[in-house]
């Protein structure tokens, strides 16, 4: 069964300035053999993308708040046990944009 996974990332930038980051850096993250994520076109403050792994393809999204950034990815239970890479690749990939000067 499905269930939704949830990351929220602080951030101390404008809420502005976040999503201008965002929006030029999360087109080009790095992919692995393991887990590759689809951006999706942006809504507003918001991006879908597709996380690709084990031949399975799974939503998420990425919102940008005021203080955080929000990430919640639909992961079926067999594949529940990629969150930890795909954690990383995701948290690692947002937060060196938000982090960036």
């Amino acid at each position: 069964m499905a269930a939704p996974l949830i990351v929220s990332i602080p951030h101390t930038l404008s809420r502005e300035e976040a999503l201008r980051r965002l929006r030029e850096g999360m087109h080009n993250l790095p992919q692995s053999n393991l887990v590759a994520v689809e951006p999706q076109p942006w809504s507003g403050d918001r991006m879908a993308f597709t996380v690709r792994a084990l031949g399975q393809s799974v939503p998420g999204s990425l919102e940008v708040l005021d203080q955080a950034v929000r990430i919640e990815v639909m992961l079926p239970g067999l594949l529940q046990k990629l969150w930890e890479p795909l954690k990383t690749v995701l948290l690692g990939r947002t937060k060196a944009l938000l982090e960036k000067k």
